[in-house]
């Protein structure tokens, strides 16, 4: 069906901002709008409903679900101290960081660290992790970090004594509904990158190289999902997390917890910055949501129990092509309007 989130998603596979596009618009009740668009990769066959995306960090709120149902469970409180679950942490700079701390990108942890170049090693890597220095003290700055979400998954794990991968699946996938979520290698993968790292086409493996020296598990990256399912989590979400979460749990992730600083975030989620949100204003105030660096999207405004939907492989073949957030933004401009 021709519509114009199809003509603006059309537009930009045109340009060369991704090969493939899908996206979804709704209610807990009913879709107004969804497709799918473009080839797996270019010249490659085209997207269908049982294509999976890298979700990058739309991995992350999920995680953050089973942190919450964990809390839920008495396994665990948001208040917790770091080394209460990571021993190794006692006694270091890192010792009063808070699960809380974690999950709203306040711990002080720095973001956007490649730490793969020199730690080739699941080991090392959480070694760097545990010694790296803080970029400020915790609890004073907003600061997007995939390392905080490297230690929940973590934690998670050593609180339920389960590994991450079935945590996801238990408290996440079969609740919601969602049969075709998991972490990597994925069959019927939507391609990324040509990466230069690993000498080819990334199509089935995590695209985030942190998660993939981490053995492709993680809190922060590493799970990929058909359309169909991201849009059913979003329904669920848009319902109240039904299912998922009692509704006073569920209304402490989507709250906005950092109130006197620059940014809002929820627990494990994004709140609606203005400006500065990488999805336009033209959602509701009270919009939570998350993006990840593959070009993927979950949001939500539970006010209209509406939910937005967009995956794409902005990636591929390489992460420099610009033009993602001009498309992201006129998609979420025009969803609104639905």
């Amino acid at each position: 069906m021709r519509t114009e989130l199809a003509g603006i998603l059309t537009r930009g596979r045109e340009s060369g901002v991704y090969s493939a596009a899908a996206w979804s618009v709704g209610t807990a009740g009913g879709v107004l709008d969804r497709g799918l668009l473009g080839t797996r990769w270019h010249g490659g066959p085209a997207v269908t409903e049982d294509s999976r995306w890298d979700l990058a960090s739309v991995t992350k709120p999920i995680a953050g679900l089973v942190v919450a149902a964990l809390a839920e469970r008495g396994l665990l409180d948001f208040d917790d101290p770091l080394p209460r679950y990571l021993p190794a942490y006692a006694g270091g700079d890192k010792a009063g960081i808070t699960v809380r701390q974690l999950l709203t990108h306040t711990s002080g942890l720095p973001g956007g660290t490649p730490l793969w170049r020199q730690h080739a090693t699941r080991d090392a890597l959480l070694e760097a992790i545990r010694t790296g220095p803080l970029r400020s003290a915790p609890g004073t700055r907003v600061e997007y970090s995939s390392q905080g979400f490297i230690l929940l998954g973590l934690i998670a794990s050593v609180a339920a004594g389960v590994p991450l991968d079935e945590l996801v699946a238990d408290l996440v996938c079969r609740p919601a509904g969602l049969t075709s979520t998991s972490f990597g290698p994925a069959s019927n993968a939507v391609a990324t990158e040509d990466c230069p790292w690993r000498g080819r086409v990334v199509c089935g493996q995590v695209h985030d190289e942190n998660a993939v020296v981490l053995g492709g598990i993680c809190g922060h990256a590493g799970l990929f999902a058909t359309l169909g399912d991201v849009e059913r989590l979003g329904q669920v979400l848009a319902a109240g997390a039904p299912g998922l979460l009692k509704p006073a749990s569920h209304q402490a992730m989507i709250a906005c917890h950092t109130s006197s600083l620059e940014l809002r975030r929820g627990l494990a989620w994004q709140g609606l910055d203005v400006p500065g949100s990488p999805v336009g204003t033209a959602l509701a105030p009270d919009a939570y949501g998350h993006t990840g660096f593959t070009g993927t999207s979950l949001w939500v405004e539970p006010g209209r129990g509406r939910y937005y939907v967009l995956l794409t492989n902005r990636v591929h073949p390489s992460r420099s092509v610009p033009g993602i957030d001009v498309v992201r933004r006129e998609f979420h401009d025009r969803a609104a309007m639905l």
